[in-house]
């Protein structure tokens, strides 16, 4: 069963927009100080959570060293791909026991 995401509370063009002027207003050292605060309180958006796109955003264009969202991706992609294969090997090695006791049962 899939899991679902919570819903978003912010829409996706208003988090590209206030990602976009924060990370421009933090390149200006003379607006540097704040930016994300007073930013985040112009859009209605919590602070945290523009301080975390801000970064994310930094990060993917190599400005700042991080895991880019491309590597959390890829990531999050190999962990369930080794969830899937770990059952599967479980399933096989079950089913390799059960038909090695059937070999060794003696015949009737």
């Amino acid at each position: 069963m899939p899991i679902m995401a919570a819903p978003r509370k912010y829409s996706n063009e208003l988090r590209e927009r206030a990602t976009r002027m924060a990370v421009e207003a933090r390149k200006d050292p003379a607006a540097r100080t704040g930016a994300v605060k007073r930013i985040a309180d112009q859009l209605d958006v919590h602070p945290e959570a523009l301080r975390t796109w801000v970064k994310r955003a930094e990060t993917d264009e190599a400005g700042v060293p991080g895991t880019t969202s491309t590597d959390i991706a890829r990531v999050a992609e190999l962990e369930r791909e080794v969830k899937e294969l770990r059952r599967a090997n479980a399933i096989l090695k079950s089913a390799a026991s059960f038909f090695a006791a059937e070999l060794d049962r003696p015949l009737r």
